[in-house]
């Protein structure tokens, strides 16, 4: 089809020269035409104009000589001849037919006037020259320069449109070359091409045989059923079967069962949509293994040289058992095999999504943590510490029927999940078949190890979440440690709001330093004798803004839990000495008044402790003989060694140091020996109920107290009895509500002034008894 419309286009183009030429070869003859007129109007203005030069020259002399004679007539021979060369030319101005009529005109008058002076008569033919001669040569010459300027006009308009036909005439034969030439091109780039391709096509075909021999993918060709119609050699090597023996089998039947749907689905869509969608499938090898093959499918069966469905399969077995590996150890734990985290609430929610649809099916989560586990890593070694763990998960495998799920959360936690459970009691039974089977001994290296294990239980319900729900199984595990270890609780609804209650608390604590909710109250301690202050104990209170205050005994122990005591400890040691220093500035005594400051364990032991207590006694400028640093007797007894050093360094600091609540815990008197304590405060727990044995007790920590030269401070006194019994005693100092209760830092100094006056009354009320009786 194309070489039709190229020829057709040749065609026009040649034409179109043909023409374009023809035309400017036209004009250009016409041109010439119009050159040759010009040429000879020209020719008569010339002999016009030598006729006339020449009559009237004859006229000026009255004398027509033979010279002239000679030259008048060859002029006036000659002009006819021209005249009639005129007439024969074309012309192709309008100007034309009137020059003729002048010219006649002109020869006429001038034919008259020759004859009038060949006879002679001069003065007819001067008349003659003025009247109609001179005028007609006159109008004759303009004529002349007219049609000529006219013809030279058209000539210059003929030769530009003869100029423009030969140009365009030249660039239609250069299009005609250059069309002639690009086809020439076309036609060998083609050629090139054809055999660039054929030369492709044979590479590709010698690649494709040698890849097909070589490749250890598998590549079968098959019709739109399925029927094999090409196997390659590489099945040998892969699946040890010869490729002729495949031929004519259909694939679907070669493929494993459970992979049949996903293969045969992609046919269709590679077939309607031209698509080469990808597939994992097994086929057998000839020893009976099944091998993981990932297959691109291709539909080539409207191409002429393979005609069918292409199947390229490469095998992956190794890289399935990779993959397999890899994500049963992302979702097992490394050490025990056992499912982690991620799996375990995997099936929990399950099992959870399953109780919604189906209310009466219910199961059981126990959340397991083996007691005192640290102790084992510590004592024994991390090695021991993993074959502890090792020998947990057995003994539960041990212990779980076959519906049951064990999975390890992490260090010394394990959780089981518990299917088919129709009552709490049913969960509650397995806890303690778990339980039990710890009472025998792990054999760990040769080591002999008893270890129990603390259960915390809870049961799925629609609303829970698994995660929720692992969360309440968590709680009633800490539950069962707070209430002894070694056994399991059932979790309720009143453990997640302790839990949430105790969070809450944890949560406005972090702000309450910033916010200005902490402060210090004072309670005095005075002399048992006289009721002099002789210094204060600081107490912390917390009021939150909005709502009630909370006892020490409720936000402490959550501080202590949460990492809040050290910067809380910090803030009450600076606060007691600065308003400690500044009582002493404005009610100096001698002994100066002190104040007693209650130190946390984990603030005590704490690396950074003594520096703390050096920064508030510097920040204060106090003297360190006036900070009195009470810790409780458990405390002091929890790691002797550090104690003793730690108290040793606060010692050289200068400042006072006192055993709070003794005789509540348990303390070695040699080791009492040891410490470098200035007080010991007796617990208010036997000063309350001051009966016999309580009485008898207290009589013994004073006597213990003046043997060592201890000073003695007795807590919680609130009758004039108690307070009495601990004159008779000996006891030197007290505290307690019957002398003071604890007070803000703006009101000590009402206190101290209040004090002194009530203990100056005493002074002078014994004074005055004492000179009455002389």
């Amino acid at each position: 089809m194309a070489r039709p419309k190229l020829a057709l286009v040749f065609g026009f183009l040649v034409a179109g020269i043909a023409v374009l030429a023809s035309l400017s070869w036209f004009h250009r003859n016409q041109v010439d035409e119009a050159r040759s007129a010009q040429i000879v109007l020209n020719r008569i203005a010339v002999l016009t104009r030598e006729i006339n030069n020449l009559t009237l020259t004859a006229l000026q002399e009255q004398n027509m000589d033979s010279a002239t004679d000679t030259q008048l007539r060859e002029a006036r021979h000659v002009l006819p001849k021209v005249m009639l060369a005129a007439h024969l030319h074309a012309y192709h101005a309008v100007a034309l037919p009137k020059l003729w009529l002048v010219l006649d005109n002109y020869v006429t008058s001038a034919d008259r006037q020759w004859i009038s002076m060949e006879v002679g008569d001069f003065d007819e033919a001067k008349q003659a020259d003025i009247q109609a001669v001179s005028p007609r040569f006159d109008l004759l010459q303009q004529q002349l320069q007219v049609a000529i300027e006219a013809e030279a006009k058209w000539a210059k308009g003929v030769e530009v449109k003869a100029r423009n036909e030969f140009l365009a005439a030249a660039i239609l034969a250069i299009t005609t070359i250059l069309i002639l030439f690009l086809r020439l091109q076309r036609q060998e780039h083609l050629s090139q091409l054809q055999e660039i391709e054929r030369n492709v096509l044979r590479d590709s075909e010698e690649r494709f045989r040698a890849l097909t021999e070589q490749s250890t993918d598998v590549i079968l060709i098959t019709e739109l059923a399925g029927q094999i119609k090409y196997a390659s050699p590489s099945v040998h090597t892969v699946l040890a079967v010869h490729a002729d023996s495949l031929v004519g089998n259909n694939l679907f039947a070669l493929i494993h069962p459970d992979d049949l749907a996903s293969a045969v689905s992609l046919v269709p869509q590679s077939v309607a949509h031209g698509e080469h969608p990808t597939v994992e499938f097994r086929l057998r090898h000839a020893d009976g293994r099944w091998l993981s093959f990932e297959c691109v499918v291709r539909n080539l069966i409207s191409h002429k040289n393979i005609s069918g469905i292409v199947y390229n399969a490469r095998d992956i077995t190794e890289r399935t058992r990779s993959q397999e590996q890899l994500l049963f150890n992302a979702t097992h734990d490394a050490l025990t095999g056992l499912p982690g985290r991620a799996l375990f609430l995997g099936r929990l929610q399950h099992i959870v999504d399953r109780k919604k649809r189906h209310p009466h099916q219910a199961a059981a989560v126990l959340f397991i943590d083996i007691d005192g586990f640290k102790v084992v890593n510590d004592c024994y070694g991390h090695g021991v510490g993993d074959a502890l763990i090792k020998e947990v998960s057995n003994r539960l495998r041990t212990c779980m029927r076959s519906d049951g799920i064990i999975a390890r959360m992490g260090g010394d936690e394990f959780t089981v999940l518990v299917e088919d459970v129709t009552d709490p009691s049913d969960a509650i039974r397995v806890a303690e078949r778990i339980r039990t089977s710890f009472e025998s001994p792990f054999l760990l290296e040769g080591i002999e190890v008893f270890k129990s294990v603390s259960i915390g239980i809870a049961l799925t319900s629609p609303e829970t979440p698994a995660e929720a729900m692992l969360q309440n199984a968590d709680i009633a595990m800490y539950r069962a440690k707070a209430h002894g270890k070694a056994r399991s609780e059932l979790f309720d609804r009143s453990m997640h709001e302790l839990v949430m209650s105790r969070l809450l608390l944890e949560s406005k604590l972090r702000h309450a330093l910033q916010n200005e909710e902490l402060t210090l109250h004072y309670q005095p301690i005075v002399a048992v004798d006289t009721s002099a202050v002789q210094g204060f104990e600081a107490l912390l209170r917390w009021q939150p803004a909005g709502s009630d205050s909370i006892p020490p005994s409720t936000f402490i122990p959550v501080a202590e839990q949460c990492g809040l005591i050290v910067p809380i400890s910090v803030w009450v040691l600076k606060k007691a000495c600065s308003d400690a220093a500044s009582w002493q500035q404005r009610y100096p005594a001698d002994p100066p008044l002190y104040v007693s400051i209650n130190i946390s364990s984990k603030h005590f032991s704490h690396a950074g402790f003594v520096g703390h207590v050096k920064d508030a006694l510097e920040e204060s400028a106090i003297d360190p003989q006036c900070i009195t640093i009470e810790l409780t007797e458990s405390l002091a007894m929890n790691d002797v060694a550090a104690t003793l050093q730690t108290m040793s360094q606060l010692r050289t600091l200068g400042v006072k140091l006192s055993i709070d609540d003794f005789g509540t815990g348990y303390s070695s008197l040699s080791y009492l020996r040891r410490f470098p304590v200035d007080t010991l405060k007796i617990d208010q727990s036997f000063v309350k109920t001051m009966d016999a044995e309580n009485y008898a007790i207290v009589r013994t920590i004073i006597g213990l107290a003046h043997n060592l030269d201890l000073k003695v401070v007795a807590e919680g006194v609130e009758t004039p009895d108690q307070h009495q019994l601990l004159a008779l005693a000996g006891c030197g100092s007290a505290q307690g509500y019957l002398f003071a209760e604890p007070m803000s830092a703006a009101s000590v100094g009402v206190f101290i002034e209040r004090n002194r006056r009530n203990v100056d009354q005493t002074k002078d009320i014994g004074l005055a008894r004492s000179t009455g009786g002389l």
